[in-house]
C-alpha cells in the first residue's frame, strides 16, 4: 500500500492551517509528492497557500550545491520568490528573514542519522520561529532506513554542533515529525503542527513505501548509500576517502596507501552481520585524494535487517588502524582549537580514544547501551506510527 506523505495529507485535509497567512517553506530536491512534483511548485501554485519565501538547507532548494559548499541567498528563477539560505552566512533564520512570514512549513526528507545536517536545520528553524512567535508545520516523511533500528552513542551535549545538534544516537529510528515533537518538548515552546503520514509502518524501509526515491544530497544518491551512511560517514573523521567524488559515495572507502585485496580479506574474515566487502580502486574527482588512485573496499549490505552500520564501521576502523599504523590518522579540527571531526560525528571522544588504545570494539558497543536505553524510553513517547 502506497504511503501517503505529510505533504499530500496537508493538501487534502489541512490547508486551512495557512488560510490568510503568509507562508515560508523549507524544502529540498526530495520534497516531492508521489507524482514527482516539487512541494515548492505545488504550494506556489495552490490557490489557498500564499507562499512568500523559500528557505534552503545544505545543497540548496534545487540540490545544486555540493557538500560543505556555502549557498548564497537569491531569487528562485522558477517561482521568483526570495530564497533564504540556511547554509551560508547563517544556519538559523534571522529576524529579517522572518519579518514578513506568519507560518513556516518544513518539508524535508532527512536520512534518519544524527549527523545529517537537515536535523540541525529543522531544529534551528523551529527555534527561530518560537522566538519570533511564528507557527511551524512539519509535513512528515518516512524514516528512510526504517523507524525501528536504533544504534550508536547518544551525543554528549558538550559536543553539540551542526552535525550533532541534539542528544540523539547516531541512528535514531524516528521520522522528522516525531523528532520535531521531541525537540519542541525540550523547552522550545514552538506553535507546532505535525501533519502525519498515512499507510506507513515503522518497520518499512523507503523502498517499501511505493514512493520514488529522490536524493536529498548529491552524495547519498541511492538507498544503499543511505543504509551505509550511519557507519561510513565516520570515515569523514579520518584521512581515508569516504568515496566522495566517485559514483559510489559512502559505499567506497579507501586511500592511496591501502592494499585493497588484503583489506577486503581481513574485513570479510570478521564475518560482520549482513555485510560483505570486495576490493575496489577509484580516483576521486573531488574531495580527499582528488585525482589520485585510491585502493580500498566496496561495502555490500547482504541483509539490511541484521546489518549494524555503526558497529560494523568500528571494526573496520580498528582493522585499518592496526594494519596501517603509520598512514592512518584522524583529521585535525575544522576550526583550530575545537573538537576533532571524528569526535563531533561520534558525539564524544570515545571512538577515537578507544581505537587509538586498541581496545576491543565490543567494549565500546557496550558503553553506549545505558544511554541508548534511556533514549528508547524517551523516544517511545513521541512515536506517531
Amino acid at each position: 500500500m502506497t504511503t501517503i506523505l505529510g505533504l499530500e495529507n496537508f493538501l487534502e485535509a489541512h490547508a486551512d492551517l495557512v488560510a490568510g497567512k503568509r507562508v515560508g517553506l523549507l524544502a529540498c530536491p526530495s520534497s516531492i509528492d508521489r507524482g514527482l512534483r516539487s512541494s515548492i511548485d505545488i504550494l506556489h501554485r495552490h490557490p489557498a497557500v500564499n507562499l512568500v519565501a523559500l528557505f534552503g538547507p545544505e545543497h540548496g532548494i534545487r540540490g545544486d550545491a555540493q557538500a560543505g559548499a556555502k549557498v548564497a541567498s537569491a531569487i528562485d528563477p522558477l517561482t521568483k520568490l526570495p530564497v533564504h539560505s540556511l547554509y551560508g552566512k547563517t544556519q538559523k533564520p534571522s529576524a529579517d528573514m522572518l519579518r514578513d512570514i506568519d507560518v513556516i512549513i518544513i518539508d524535508l526528507q532527512e536520512a534518519g542519522v544524527r549527523f545529517y545536517t537537515f536535523v540541525a536545520t529543522a531544529l534551528y528553524v523551529m527555534r527561530a520561529a518560537a522566538e519570533a512567535r511564528l507557527s511551524v508545520i512539519i509535513l512528515d516523511r518516512p524514516a528512510p532506513i526504517n523507524g525501528t533500528h536504533v544504534e550508536g552513542p547518544v551525543l554528549d551535549p558538550a559536543y553539540m554542533s551542526f552535525v550533532g545538534p541534539a542528544p540523539l544516537p547516531i541512528r535514531y529510528g524516528m521520522t522528522i515529525g516525531e523528532l520535531a515533537n521531541m525537540f519542541n518538548d525540550d523547552n522550545l515552546d514552538c506553535d507546532l503542527h505535525v501533519i502525519p503520514l498515512r499507510n506507513w509502518k515503522r518497520d518499512r524501509w523507503y523502498d517499501q513505501t511505493e514512493l520514488p526515491f529522490i536524493p536529498s544530497s548529491p552524495n547519498l544518491p541511492t538507498l544503499d548509500a543511505v543504509t551505509l551512511y550511519p557507519g561510513t560517514c565516520l570515515i569523514e573523521g579520518s584521512n581515508l576517502s569516504e568515496g566522495r567524488g566517485t559514483t559510489r559515495p559512502f559505499e567506497y572507502i579507501g586511500a592511496p596507501w591501502i592494499n585493497a585485496e588484503a583489506l577486503s580479506e581481513q574485513l570479510n574474515d570478521l564475518n560482520l552481520a549482513g555485510l560483505r566487502f570486495r576490493p575496489v580502486y577509484f580516483v576521486p574527482t573531488f574531495g580527499k585524494y582528488q585525482g589520485e588512485l585510491c585502493a580500498g573496499v566496496h561495502l555490500y549490505v547482504t541483509n539490511r535487517e541484521r546489518f549494524q552500520p555503526v558497529s560494523a564501521m568500528l571494526h573496520a576502523l580498528q582493522t585499518l588502524k592496526r594494519s596501517y599504523p603509520d598512514d592512518f590518522a584522524w583529521r585535525a579540527p575544522w576550526v583550530p582549537g575545537r573538537h576533532r571531526p571524528i569526535d563531533l560525528l561520534w558525539g564524544n571522544e570515545g571512538l577515537r580514544r578507544h581505537i587509538d588504545s586498541d581496545r576491543p570494539v565490543e567494549e565500546l558497543i557496550k558503553s553506549w547501551e545505558p544511554g541508548l536505553t534511556r533514549f528508547l524510553q524517551l523516544r517511545a513517547r513521541y512515536m506517531l506510527y
